[in-house]
């Protein structure tokens, strides 16, 4: 018997970018075709951005626990957000939440660690970027942390949010991304962390100067693995 998987969902390309994940990397483990039972809540993501938008962080973490709730109500024993920025509301929405989740932050580090790197580069929105999901978990993993600048952060989050959430995916901006974790590298970066969880499909390993932790499909495969495990 495998654990049924609840995704929390916020924006729909990493959603989906998770799932397939789930569902194409189990029949290595459990058998062909073989997956663990998943389903999946998402609100609106405008929902969700008048939130962030207005720092609205208990309004982010009560719809999270809105799709906990659901997704627990036809059988998901734990769940995963698959989605770095409201990760910030995830100390709120767990204390209401009746199933036990996994951090994706968590998730990063304990890769990060066992391959050891010391010194992440950090991208994803702006509100990651400059806010507490990673700094807390990576420096609880004994592992330092650095952002773009301003000027970077910004564009990266114009990408983002005018692009990848809405499947639009540019040479221009993978060229740009590359230039950012270029940068990261000449600053002492050893790897850096997708923490936007479009971005992987946009940057491959292949695009990038420094190892990344793809943060989507590392959380996928974390799901993967406790649900499978006994």
């Amino acid at each position: 018997m495998t654990k049924h998987i609840g995704i929390v969902a916020c924006s729909a390309e990493g959603a989906a970018l998770c799932y397939r994940t789930i569902c194409t990397e189990a029949p290595r483990l459990m058998g062909r075709y073989a997956h663990p039972e998943v389903t999946m809540h998402t609100h609106s993501l405008a929902d969700y951005m008048r939130a962030i938008e207005a720092k609205d962080w208990e309004g982010v973490a009560g719809l999270m626990i809105s799709s906990a709730k659901k997704v627990a109500s036809v059988g998901a024993e734990f769940a995963i957000c698959p989605d770095n920025t409201i990760h910030q509301a995830f100390d709120l929405a767990v204390k209401q939440s009746p199933i036990p989740w996994l951090h994706i932050a968590e998730v990063v580090a304990e890769e990060a660690k066992r391959h050891g790197y010391q010194y992440l580069g950090v991208l994803g929105t702006r509100y990651l970027m400059e806010g507490p999901v990673y700094p807390g978990k990576l420096s609880a993993a004994g592992i330092r942390h650095r952002i773009p600048e301003k000027a970077d952060r910004e564009r990266i989050n114009e990408i983002i949010f005018d692009e990848l959430v809405a499947g639009i995916f540019t040479a221009a901006s993978r060229i740009y991304f590359s230039k950012v974790i270029n940068k990261l590298k000449k600053e002492g970066c050893d790897a850096v962390v997708l923490g936007c969880t479009e971005i992987p499909l946009l940057i491959t390993q292949k695009e990038s100067s420094l190892p990344v932790l793809d943060s989507t499909r590392l959380l996928a495969r974390a799901a993967l693995r406790k649900a499978i495990s006994k």
